[in-house]
């Protein structure tokens, strides 16, 4: 067992962590239980939209164990990996942003509508929001059905916090961690961001982190 499930069974968090450590909450459950249930699902355009560190490649990774599929970064994709595409039924196109080929793009979607495949795009900003300049492509985005993952909740929040602790082998009191909660911009980078500065200030002190570090930490 890892140090991070024995943190999670301190805390009595085990019972929520599914496939992969991913921690499923209210923010969460609704874009988790689309991909775990994706044998019963109708959707063939998904876009799975939410920001950096909230989770999208995880619920991807997740899906690919479930579901046998073929995964490539929007920024590498090429007129090869059109080709390899016709060998699988779920395509998934990561971190799609308004730079990506607009004209492969295009033929991926086209391939997936005729070949009656599957296509999971994963993004930051909502595919209807990208600006594509290609009226085609915007006008075949609108078949995608959106799906956001939410800002943390204060169990995901506490979830995450622990993880980013664990990650660097640091343990603290709960009562900690609920002050970080309700102290802390309400993001996922933002909670990454706030838990390294806390480590670098702990070990530049050379103290365990306590209520002065983390105040110190949030500038009061």
């Amino acid at each position: 067992m890892n140090s991070l499930n024995q943190l999670i069974l301190s805390f009595d968090y085990e019972q929520n962590f599914k496939n992969l450590d991913f921690y499923v909450s209210r923010s969460n459950a609704h874009v988790y239980n689309l991909i775990n249930d994706w044998s019963i699902r109708n959707e063939k355009f998904l876009n799975i939209i939410g920001e950096k560190f909230c989770g999208k490649s995880h619920l991807i990774n997740i899906f690919l164990e479930k579901n046998k599929g073929l995964k490539i970064m929007s920024d590498e994709l090429s007129n090869n990996f059109l080709k390899d595409v016709k060998l699988y039924q779920n395509i998934i196109l990561e971190d799609l942003t308004s730079n990506v080929n607009e004209k492969l793009f295009y033929s991926l979607i086209n391939i997936i509508e005729a070949e009656n495949k599957n296509l999971l795009v994963t993004s930051e900003v909502s595919i209807v929001n990208l600006n594509f300049k290609l009226s085609d492509l915007k006008s075949r985005s609108r078949n995608f059905t959106l799906t956001s993952i939410e800002n943390p909740d204060d169990d995901l929040m506490f979830a995450l916090i622990l993880k980013n602790l664990s990650d660097r082998q640091i343990s603290i009191d709960k009562k900690l961690i609920d002050y970080i909660i309700n102290r802390i911009h309400r993001s996922y980078s933002n909670i990454s961001d706030f838990i390294y500065k806390i480590d670098q200030l702990s070990l530049k002190k050379k103290k365990s982190i306590d209520f002065k570090i983390i105040k110190e930490a949030l500038g009061d």
